[in-house]
């Protein structure tokens, strides 16, 4: 007897009656609509309120929901460069009413010898100021905050000026605030003019950034595969493991990976790697470029979700807009590699100057007992494991909604909704072989000797299985030995 869906046994009026069973019509592996999610400090001009998930389809878009200036408008200008196709959506936060925020001062000596223009850089944007021959500090000093103030809607700092000295403060609370980078001169070729020397220090500490559970409060059940957030500090990295690690688990199945950024010296990204262990999390090491490190984490979380191959690896993806550290401030090879075992991911630099990802890493570095542990090493791994649960998941709802569940070796009719364990076994073997051909997993002959499908021992409804992958890995290390003769 064949299993209809919709067809009554007992209709008894004369007619034809077809139904549509679309459970064998999907061949193949699924697609995942891939959607970001950005979180960052909203400005009280912005038009959309805090906690308020937000579809996002441009920059224009972005600085009228969140505020001109404010630096998730500023997250959302840097990942639309880098990927204008994924579905992006953002949730603002409103300044924690508890917060400082940080200052920067720049103080001015002359009077200037020569005419030139000062090429100042606030967050890796560029003031430039006018400067003439015999100029006085202090008139240099009221012509940059002049200059500063003329383009700080687009800014992440204020700016006000007493007597030689001009004081940049940050348009956050925060400790975000503090790493706002402040300098003069960047690109070849650009100097101060002589006779002006701008000393610039940092004011001022930013405390006390937004609190993460606002956001994630806000987003109910859905699913974001890559998340990012600007926010680095313990509480908040805390939370945003915890969340994702639910997430994760297999009374949920929302994954998603979180990307953010961290600058600094050596030892300060050190510190940080150490002291964090998750999976879920990918710190991007930024070092002392001017480019805030949230606009870091978004063009990263950017970039990595354009890739449409899970395993392949992202070694060499340009980041778009990135200002790379200068020539002094970059990290050695050696360095690079301590801040790789300290779970901090780790960028490289071309010979014209753009900025390429050298390894995306996750926070992962030890398992429960303490022990070094590589088996999440790597965000491919993550992205990789997400969709093979993905793809298993949606081949079992997509053939079998609606089965009766036999033994093994039942002799049921032809067109039967009923299926056995051998009959899930064969279908994970056939799926198998989709991933090995799409690159994702490798090993067939040891997946089909260590897959288990069984029913369970005490729930007549239930089938168990262990599924064995072999994910695929990334070529990133060629060694060789030249054995040369004479």
């Amino acid at each position: 007897m064949i299993s209809f869906n919709l067809i009554p046994i007992n209709i008894r009026t004369p007619g034809q009656y077809i139904e549509f069973d679309n459970s064998r019509a999907v061949q193949g592996l699924p697609a995942i609509q891939h959607k970001i999610l950005v979180i960052g400090t909203r400005l009280a001009t912005g038009s959309v309120l805090q906690a308020v998930p937000t579809r996002i389809i441009s920059a224009a878009q972005a600085q009228d929901a969140f505020g001109f200036g404010s630096m998730l408008a500023h997250m959302l200008a840097a990942l639309k460069s880098a990927n204008s196709l994924t579905e992006c959506w953002a949730v603002a936060l409103d300044e924690n009413g508890a917060g400082v925020k940080a200052t920067y001062t720049i103080n001015v000596t002359g009077p200037a010898t020569e005419s030139g223009t000062i090429n100042l850089y606030i967050g890796g944007r560029q003031v430039q100021v006018a400067v003439t021959s015999g100029d006085t500090a202090n008139t240099v000093a009221t012509a940059i905050n002049a200059a500063v103030n003329a383009v700080n809607a687009d800014l992440d700092v204020t700016s006000g000026v007493v007597t030689n000295v001009v004081t940049l403060t940050a348009r956050h609370k925060g400790e975000t605030g503090n790493y706002i980078d402040v300098r003069a001169n960047y690109f070849f070729g650009e100097r101060t003019p002589k006779g002006i020397v701008l000393v610039i220090a940092a004011g001022a500490a930013g405390t006390a950034n937004p609190v993460l559970s606002t956001a994630i409060a806000a987003l109910g059940a859905e699913q974001y595969h890559t998340w990012i957030v600007p926010y680095t500090d313990a509480a908040n990295l805390t939370l945003l493991e915890a969340e994702l690690t639910s997430r994760w688990g297999p009374m949920v199945q929302k994954e998603g990976h979180a990307f953010s950024g961290v600058s600094g010296t050596q030892g300060v990204m050190d510190a940080l790697g150490a002291s964090r262990n998750s999976a879920f999390v990918t710190l991007m090491g930024s070092g002392k470029s001017p480019t805030p490190p949230w606009e870091w984490a978004a063009v990263t979380g950017a970039v990595d979700a354009f890739e449409p191959d899970p395993a392949r690896p992202r070694q060499t993806l340009s980041l778009p807009g990135i200002k790379a550290p200068a020539e002094a401030d970059r990290a050695t090879r050696a360095e690079r590699n301590i801040l790789l075992n300290d779970g901090i991911a780790t960028f490289t630099v071309d010979a014209g100057g753009g900025v390429l990802i050298e390894r995306l890493v996750t926070e992962y570095q030890l398992n429960a007992f303490g022990v070094d542990d590589v088996s999440f090493l790597d965000v491919e791994t993550l992205r990789t494991l997400a969709y093979l649960r993905c793809s298993v998941r949606a081949r079992s709802a997509q053939k079998y909604p609606r089965c009766k569940l036999a033994n093994d070796g039942t002799r049921f009719g032809p067109g039967q909704a009923i299926v056995t364990p051998r009959a899930i076994k064969a279908e994970l073997l056939a799926l198998f072989r989709q991933w090995e051909e799409a690159g994702l997993a490798e090993g067939f002959e040891q997946f089909k000797r260590e897959l288990v499908v069984e029913r369970n021992a005490t729930d007549a409804n239930r089938v168990d299985a262990v599924i064995p992958p072999d994910v695929i890995n990334q070529f990133r290390v060629f060694a060789g030995q030249v054995q040369f003769r004479l």
